[in-house]
């Protein structure tokens, strides 16, 4: 069964930095490409990074990728986001998703599985 986990957010200040984790089972790393998404009340989903197998590479959303980055630990199992600088506008749910055939994509629609999310709260 595919199951994928976040945890790591919480409520930071503003220029605060955030790492969450994406655990993932059911499938691996090594074959499935994932990314984090985030939606805010009355917007619609964002894609805002991926990683893809078999050498990890990357790929952001302009709006992000001078403060975020994804990563991933292979042998964990685990995705991670780090985020810095964080900003008010930041505030979302924070959900992570696998695309079984490892092609990665900051298309919402490309993926085949996803999280429950982890809220993220940027307020002073």
């Amino acid at each position: 069964q595919v199951q994928l986990v976040e945890s790591g957010g919480g409520l930071v200040q503003p220029g605060g930095s955030l790492k969450l984790s994406c655990v993932v089972s059911g499938f691996t790393l090594d074959d499935h490409a994932v990314g984090w998404f985030r939606q805010a009340p009355g917007h619609e989903r964002e894609g805002l990074a991926c990683v893809s197998p078999p050498d990890g590479s990357t790929f952001y959303a302009d709006s992000v990728k001078e403060r975020f980055t994804i990563s991933r630990d292979n042998v964990k199992n685990t995705v991670y986001l780090e985020m810095r600088d964080l900003k008010s506008e930041d505030t979302a749910v924070y959900t992570c998703a696998a695309e079984r055939n490892g092609l990665g994509s900051l298309d919402p629609n490309w993926y085949d599985y996803y999280g429950q999310g982890t809220q993220v709260t940027v307020s002073s």
